[in-house]
């Protein structure tokens, strides 16, 4: 598994822009920029469309306002799946939806998980990640001893605090 400190795989994706596939590389994306991952199982399932998703929209403006670039949201789903669930989610260019249909990204990061049980096949594992330049600063991956779907650590509120701590501007609760 990839580790604070290394590179984020080199991989091209295949995406659906305008009708047309388009091939969107792993530097085109990170190359000096700071980008929030998020990776998840799927899409349109439960704690994906529920909360995975739907907490990374509601904190985006503000995970900008703390110098992230973009906000990624990647899946072993194809880009016909990824758009229709970013318009279900009325995703609205908030987050860039990724398709990692191949599991090619997915593989490198050493996310992957078999879900066969479930009909899914090999899908990624529930996990965050700051990345600036290409270069992992920060890595939240749910628990694999737990069982069933932990989602802990991966949330964008874990997420914007660990932004917040890295820009030393941590707030106190009231």
């Amino acid at each position: 598994m990839k580790q604070v400190g290394d590179r984020v795989p080199q991989v091209d994706f295949m995406t659906r822009q305008d009708g047309e596939w388009k091939t969107v590389s792993s530097d085109s994306i990170f190359s000096g920029k700071t980008v929030i991952v998020f990776a998840l199982p799927g899409a349109f399932t439960p704690t994906c469309s529920t909360t995975h998703l739907p907490g990374y929209l509601a904190l985006a403006g503000e995970l900008h306002e703390h110098g992230v670039d973009d906000i990624v949201c990647l899946s072993v789903n194809d880009g016909f799946v990824m758009n229709a669930w970013a318009a279900d989610q009325n995703v609205d260019g908030e987050v860039r939806m990724v398709p990692d249909g191949s599991g090619h990204f997915t593989r490198g990061m050493g996310m992957e998980v078999d879900l066969d049980e479930l009909g899914f096949g090999c899908r990624s594992w529930r996990y965050s990640m700051l990345v600036e330049d290409g270069v992992i600063t920060g890595l939240f991956a749910e628990d694999r001893d737990q069982p069933g779907d932990p989602f802990e650590v991966s949330d964008a509120m874990t997420m914007l605090k660990f932004v917040r701590h890295r820009n030393n501007e941590d707030r106190i609760a009231v």
